[in-house]
This record gives structure tokens, C-alpha cells and sequence, in this order.
């Protein structure tokens, strides 16, 4: 089965109706949605979804992806080995490249075999991954 990973980006464009991204991430969510497709993503993603929704109105939505994929077992955490290695990789990169939530994400597609992620986010693309955004 095909796994995407949902990343805060793209989570943030489909909940925020006056997100720039909002039509598009909304119409690739439903594209994913109708499809044999397992959505994951990580705590740390959730976490800064749950930041940038605190005083939202979708700020439930957040809290009930996180209860919903947890049910599942779609809700990674990443391990202190894999955060290790992206503080690694974080502070080798120049200023301008993925921050620390990506380049954990990164480590955990590239392990998990996951080759899309629901974002517009270039720093994925750079780093080899399809976005759907």
C-alpha cells in the first residue's frame, strides 16, 4: 500500500481556509483520501501543527488527527537515534536549508520507504522526495 506522509505545511494549507495553499492542498488531500493510501506523520509535526493552531479554529482537528492516526498506529514517534542524526544533519546544513522537524520527517521516509509527502515544501524536494501540493 501506498504511504504518504503528512507534513505541517500541507496539514496547515488544508485546515486554514485562508491559506494561500488552501485549494490546493484541500484538493490533493481528497485526491489522497479516495485512494488505498496510509497516511502517517510524526509527534514532532503534530506538535508544530498544534503550535500554529493554538488560537484557531481548527485546533481541534489537530488534536483529533493526533488521536485518530495514534488508534491506528500512523502516528510516529521518532526514536533519539533518528533525532540525534537530524540535529546532525541540521547543524551541518547552511542557513536557508530544512530545519530540524524535516530533516527528522526525511529520516523517517527514507527509512520507512515513504517516497511522497503531503506539502508543498521544497526543502523535499530537494532532498528527493515528491510532494503532492
Amino acid at each position: 500500500m501506498r504511504t504518504v506522509l503528512l507534513d505541517t505545511i500541507g496539514l496547515i494549507a488544508l485546515w486554514d481556509q485562508s491559506d494561500q495553499w488552501h485549494t490546493a492542498a484541500d484538493n490533493a488531500y481528497q485526491v489522497l483520501t479516495s485512494s488505498a493510501v496510509r497516511l502517517v506523520t510524526t509527534t514532532l509535526i503534530l506538535c508544530e501543527c498544534g503550535n500554529a493552531a493554538a488560537r484557531r479554529p481548527y485546533r481541534r482537528d489537530v488534536a483529533d488527527l493526533w488521536s485518530g492516526l495514534d488508534a491506528v498506529g500512523d502516528l510516529i514517534r521518532p526514536t533519539d537515534a533518528q533525532m540525534n542524526r537530524a540535529w546532525v544533519r541540521y547543524s551541518a546544513a547552511p542557513p536557508g536549508s530544512a530545519g530540524v522537524v524535516d530533516q527528522i520527517s526525511f529520516i523517517v521516509m527514507t527509512e520507512l520507504g515513504i517516497s511522497e509527502a503531503f506539502t508543498n515544501d521544497a526543502h523535499f524536494r530537494v532532498a528527493g522526495f515528491v510532494t503532492l501540493i
